[in-house]
């Protein structure tokens, strides 16, 4: 190949035309990379006359790409990667001095169950270190992953692009939780009497436990589907409503001692926890670090609940 002709590109206006790809958008094209709209149409008319073609036409308020836009994406995207991590091993990561931004997604549970401890520790191993948190599910992970919203995520996962990595971090035990404290667990008879929260993000009134319940002739009665766990302390005091979570959660909600967790009275399906990454961050040091602690703090053999964490994550 001729690589004189890299000598005509400019790596900031790829990473610009890899933008305007996914978001089809020159305003969040330009909030994305911390620029004017101006610089990104000026950006755009150079690519466009780097290229030869339009790459867009604007199309309401999108801008849809052209077939030879659609092709030159296919060859640059792989490139930036390579490109990324090829300029990720000049450079070592020193989490006590660094001032980086990570951005991670993590699952309403996962959040409230496995961020608190990890956050902790964190905080004394990378005081200047900033973490942005955006809320992820199966299906919003790989579009996030790729837009470059996040770079890594946790969650129940299926589906994933061909570049993506995957390390399951535990399985996860559904639990029940409930306010009116009791000697023995739920009988199955009385955890499908019992009036249930549900907790949806697409504001559905069943979920897992319904199809589970299902396999074996029975069903329970959802008197209330939330968007989020958070709020499941305050529905659930003063009442006999119970609700059904991972066991993380749980735990981190009956840590009050306003609330008891106990076992699910019947079998069910193993879910897993993972976490998801793509390929171009593999190797990138400062991914890397964060990648070991969140798995250090939000696996099933993780600190979270050891004793001397705190210690052992400033070593």
């Amino acid at each position: 190949m001729n690589r004189n002709e890299l000598r005509k590109a400019d790596i900031n206006l790829m990473v610009v035309f890899e933008t305007l790809m996914l978001e089809r958008n020159v305003t969040r094209v330009a909030e994305k990379l911390f620029l004017g709209q101006p610089t990104i149409s000026a950006a755009l008319n150079r690519l466009r006359t780097m290229f030869n073609d339009p790459l867009f036409i604007r199309v309401g308020h999108r801008m849809e790409p052209t077939a030879r836009a659609e092709e030159i994406i296919q060859h640059l995207s792989p490139a930036l990667d390579s490109l990324s991590v090829a300029l990720s091993l000049t450079h070592d990561f020193d989490p006590e001095s660094s001032t980086m931004t990570f951005r991670i997604g993590l699952s309403d549970d996962v959040e409230f169950g496995l961020l608190p401890p990890l956050l902790r520790a964190l905080r004394q191993e990378a005081p200047k270190v900033v973490f942005v948190v955006q809320h992820v599910d199966y299906w919003r992970i790989p579009d996030l992953l790729a837009s470059g919203d996040i770079t890594v995520g946790i969650s129940q996962t299926r589906g994933l692009p061909a570049n993506a990595k995957r390390k399951l971090l535990r399985h996860i035990l559904p639990s029940v939780l409930r306010a009116d404290a009791s000697d023995t667990p739920l009988t199955l008879d009385e955890y499908c009497s019992r009036p249930h929260v549900l907790v949806s993000h697409t504001a559905n009134v069943s979920g897992y436990a319904d199809e589970w319940l299902a396999e074996i002739g029975r069903k329970r009665h959802v008197v209330l589907s939330v968007p989020q766990y958070s709020s499941l302390p305050a529905l659930l005091a003063g009442t006999d409503l119970i609700a059904s979570l991972p066991d993380y959660t749980a735990s981190a909600m009956a840590a009050s001692g306003h609330l008891f967790q106990e076992p699910f009275p019947f079998k069910t399906p193993t879910l897993d926890l993972s976490m998801v990454w793509l390929s171009h961050v593999d190797t990138d040091p400062a991914e890397r670090w964060l990648r070991s602690r969140l798995e250090a703090f939000m696996s099933d053999n993780g600190l979270a609940d050891k004793p001397g964490v705190e210690k052992a994550a400033e070593k």
